[in-house]
């Protein structure tokens, strides 16, 4: 197994010691090893270095189609919508909010949120939608922020957030190496989500698609963007495409040689404290 190596030596009442890091270009794993004449210590540093691809559209545009192709070639892909319910359990932080913010009849006898209940106040108002955002996004990026950090000690390469809003709100592009935006075309777009919600009038459904910012605008910013007007194994042919090109990505080196500075800067930092 080929390693790099860093060695610098150290001199304290007549003891000559031997610090010595070590890198695995293969899986990512750092060592930190210290020698002592015939004494050997070793302190494993198992850290993987990976990337974010952020995942955006438009409401019923096919992100969730999209996300489960991520999935099949085993890449995990952290869901905002999925910590959105989450974050609203009965008892929850958020949930506590939001039931002082817009009272109890948006929830059921159980006490768990009626989100249609909610969504048909929230799209009406924009005062009350920026007011929800307010209560729940802090506490959605924490929980999608939280499960990163566990992909990260995993070792994973990279992974994917699912995020309708990202470029609405802008708070997690400064986590993200490339976005993905998933686009199709209006009418497309509007009869999938009447489709969608049982008895859901056209107007109620433009209401929500001009609610977000235009799909046009989103793929001008995008570093990706995939077409979701046609047929299913057309997307896929677009995914895997775009996968093929994240795997090749030298992101995952740049950010290893970033953390590899760091953890050299505190190796020598201990050294100098210690000895």
């Amino acid at each position: 197994m080929k390693h790099y190596m860093v060695q610098c030596f150290s001199e304290h009442i007549q003891i000559r010691v031997s610090w010595t890091l070590l890198i695995d270009p293969e899986d990512g794993h750092y060592c930190m090893s210290r020698s002592c004449h015939s004494h050997h210590w070793c302190l494993n540093v198992t850290k993987s270095i990976m990337f974010i691809v952020g995942l955006t559209g438009g409401i019923a545009t096919g992100k969730s189609y999209v996300s489960s192709i991520f999935r099949e070639h085993g890449i995990t892909v952290i869901d905002a919508d999925t910590m959105a319910r989450k974050v609203v359990e009965p008892g929850k932080k958020a949930w506590s909010k939001i039931r002082k913010e817009f009272g109890d009849g948006i929830f059921y006898s159980n006490g768990e949120l009626d989100r249609e209940a909610l969504g048909e106040i929230v799209f009406q108002d924009i005062d009350r939608r920026k007011k929800l955002n307010q209560i729940t996004h802090p506490e959605i990026y924490k929980e999608m922020l939280f499960a990163a950090t566990k992909c990260f000690f995993n070792g994973e390469k990279f992974i994917v957030m699912d995020l309708p809003l990202l470029y609405e709100t802008g708070a997690m592009l400064k986590y993200l190496h490339k976005v993905i935006v998933v686009d199709c075309e209006k009418e497309c777009q509007l009869a999938r989500l009447k489709a969608r919600g049982q008895g859901m009038s056209e107007s109620a459904a433009l209401q929500r698609i001009n609610a977000q910012m235009p799909l046009e605008q989103k793929c001008e910013r995008a570093h990706f963007v995939v077409n979701n007007s046609g047929s299913g194994e057309e997307t896929r042919q677009q995914v895997e495409g775009i996968l093929s090109v994240l795997h090749k990505s030298r992101a995952y080196w740049r950010l290893r040689l970033l953390f590899l500075g760091v953890i050299t800067s505190i190796f020598f930092l201990m050294k100098a404290l210690i000895w």
